[in-house]
């Protein structure tokens, strides 16, 4: 499935519902459903910075693709992470990074996230392209 496609399914899946608290619940979900991440994962090194939540976030490069897992203190910042990660992971750094991701104003999620979870978003979306970036460089020296 393409990124572009993923988003498409979950901006279908979060058109169901009209109240915000529905769509809160639903991310909610999505964060219980989010595989648990390895302890030994939970450190200071993938600690997301910009997030008032603590929020870690790992990146392995698997076939030439990005494979994330994460986990966060917060139920509904727990759900917008495991939002990106089943967007974004299982592609490649080069789809990552041209990657357009349009679904986030479809929902409508930063209008109606507080400014402080808004800003713990856009660091989640910096990091893994920094991710994306960083393996990208790798590729091109290989």
């Amino acid at each position: 499935m393409t990124i572009n496609e993923a988003q498409d399914e979950v901006v279908d899946e979060f058109a169901d519902f009209t109240d915000w608290m529905d769509k809160y619940q639903m991310l909610i979900d999505m964060g219980n459903d989010l595989e648990s991440l390895n302890d030994q994962y939970k450190n200071d090194s993938n600690l997301i910075d910009g997030c008032q939540s603590r929020v870690w976030l790992q990146c392995d490069y698997k076939n030439g693709q990005l494979v994330f897992t994460a986990d966060s203190d917060a139920l509904i910042v727990k759900g917008i992470i495991a939002l990106l990660i089943r967007v974004l992971s299982g592609h490649t750094p080069k789809e990552i990074i041209d990657a357009k991701l349009y679904f986030i104003d479809k929902l409508g999620l930063k209008e109606h996230l507080s400014p402080t979870r808004s800003n713990g978003l856009l660091a989640m979306i910096k990091q893994i392209r920094m991710y994306a970036l960083a393996y990208a460089a790798k590729e091109k020296e290989a």
